[in-house]
Parts: structure tokens; C-alpha cells; sequence
């Protein structure tokens, strides 16, 4: 079963520049996104490209910044101009998903486009995970950076670079939603509200049929660990060279799109 066009969500997430001053513009260095079935969580498409800006010299020769993006990088990349129809292409018209991409992201795209004298591309709906986090999640694992999520549940160190942060995203909310549905069908036990699994439970043995005690609670499976990118083949390579949608066949870790849905009716504003 394949998603239509209006169905499909985009992640999508920009690296930039950080102005030196105060009312300094931002230049994207890098784009990356993922197009995703939101029925079954898998990803169909994906494009990754870094961006020459406007403004070499607004990159460092070195970077210090987390994202590791020189100006030698950046040298020899395209423009924004020359990247803006396969932009436009995977935003427009779908839902777009990210990590604070309505107060950081989505005003870059519009300036981006701006700058080039187009229309932006523009969304059906919007899901966006700080926000949703904030509301329905908390702050049980620290504060809300992708960073920090990641760290929490098992999934790697954030790379801060665009395809793998957007991988990253999706990954953190399939274990948020799991952790939601687990407390919404165990929540006396789950949520600290009634008797919790202690050494002094009483569990039925299986082997006499008596009660006994158990000295200790089961531990939890390990949590799945972040998926890399499956390595493309040589001609998907020169594909993604140029810019190309590359296709992945990978499986879903989970069909949990429903379950971010049910904890945020508000998603889609």
C-alpha cells in the first residue's frame, strides 16, 4: 500500500550560517530531507545537498560549529537557485515534519525563496516535534533538544548534519508515541499512580502453579537502536551526487504514525 502525494510527510531540517551580529541573516549551507508514508512510517524518498550561500565569506575557513560545514565545503556547491525546483518539488503540498521548524526552519526556506524572487513552497499541514514533545511528552527526558532525546533513548549522538538529524526526528518520536501508548494502557502502573513492579510482587510460578515472590522485575528489551542510512549503490551514489531522489526499501521499526496522532489530535494545524 503506497501513500498519495497529499498524504506523505516530509522531515526536513536545514543546517545554516549563524550571523555574527545582531540583524545578520542566516544563509542555508545544507538541506536534507526524508519523505515518509505516515501509514506505516517508511521512508520513501530522500535528498540530501549542500548549498553555496549568497555570502561565502559568512562561512568559516574552520568551522567551529557542531555541524563541521567549511567554506571549502560549500565552495563548490550549487546555489540555492540551482537546488530550488527539486526544494519545491519535495516540500510543496505534503506535510511537513521537524524538529522547531516553525519558529527556525520554515523562515529560512521562505527567505530562501525570497531571495531568488519565487514563491516558497508551502505545507497542508505541519507537525512539529518541539512542540508536540512539549505538550505531550515533557520534560521527564531533560530539556527538549534533539540532542538530549536522542541521548535518552539509546539512539546515538545528534550528527547535526541535515539527513541524518531528519532519521534522527522520526526515530525520536516512534519511541516517544511507544512510550505514550504504554503509559495510556498501563497508567496506575506506568505513570507512578499505583503499585509499581517491586522485589516484593507476587507472581504466580509457572512451574507449580504457587505464588512466589520475585527478587527483582524483568528488565526492559533493549531499546532499537538508531537506523543508519542503507548504503546506496554505485549508481544511486552518482544519483545522489546530483541531487537525485534516492529510493530506500528499508522497513518500518514501527507502524506508530496513529499513535503520535492519537496523543496530538492538534498535530496538524
Amino acid at each position: 500500500m503506497e501513500c498519495s502525494g497529499r498524504e506523505e510527510m516530509v522531515f526536513f531540517d536545514l543546517e545554516t550560517t549563524v550571523p555574527m551580529r545582531t540583524g545578520g541573516r542566516f544563509w542555508v549551507l545544507e538541506f536534507g530531507a526524508i519523505v515518509v508514508c505516515p501509514k506505516r512510517l517508511v521512508e520513501l524518498d530522500n535528498y540530501c545537498t549542500l548549498i553555496r550561500p549568497g555570502d561565502l565569506s559568512a562561512v568559516a575557513l574552520t568551522s567551529g560549529r557542531c555541524h563541521g560545514i567549511t567554506r571549502h565545503a560549500v565552495a563548490a556547491a550549487p546555489k540555492f537557485e540551482d537546488v530550488a525546483d527539486t526544494i519545491f518539488h519535495i516540500l510543496n503540498g505534503r506535510i511537513w515534519a521537524g524538529h522547531n521548524i516553525q519558529r527556525f526552519d520554515c523562515a529560512r526556506i521562505r527567505e530562501a525563496f525570497a531571495d531568488i524572487g519565487r514563491p516558497a513552497p508551502q505545507p497542508i499541514g505541519m507537525v512539529d516535534s518541539l512542540d508536540v514533545l512539549r505538550h505531550k511528552f515533557g520534560r521527564r527526558a531533560g530539556n527538549l533538544k534533539m540532542a538530549t532525546l536522542a541521548t535518552y533513548f539509546g539512539l546515538g549522538q545528534q550528527k547535526h548534519r541535515s539527513l541524518d538529524d531528519v532519521r534522527m526526528n522520526l526515530e525520536v518520536l516512534k519511541h516517544c508515541a511507544t512510550v505514550l501508548l504504554l503509559e495510556s494502557t498501563l497508567p496506575d502502573v506506568l505513570t507512578g499512580k499505583g503499585p509499581s513492579c517491586s522485589a516484593g510482587m507476587m507472581t504466580r510460578s509457572k512451574t507449580n502453579g504457587r505464588w512466589c515472590k520475585e527478587e527483582t522485575c524483568r528488565k526492559s528489551p533493549p531499546s532499537l537502536a538508531y537506523q543508519r542510512e542503507v548504503p546506496c549503490t554505485k549508481g544511486k551514489m552518482a544519483d545522489r551526487a546530483r541531487g537525485v531522489l534516492c529510493r530506500t526499501h528499508e522497513k518500518p521499526h514501527l507502524n506508530g504514525i496513529d499513535i503520535i496522532l492519537k496523543h496530538s489530535p492538534s498535530l496538524l494545524r
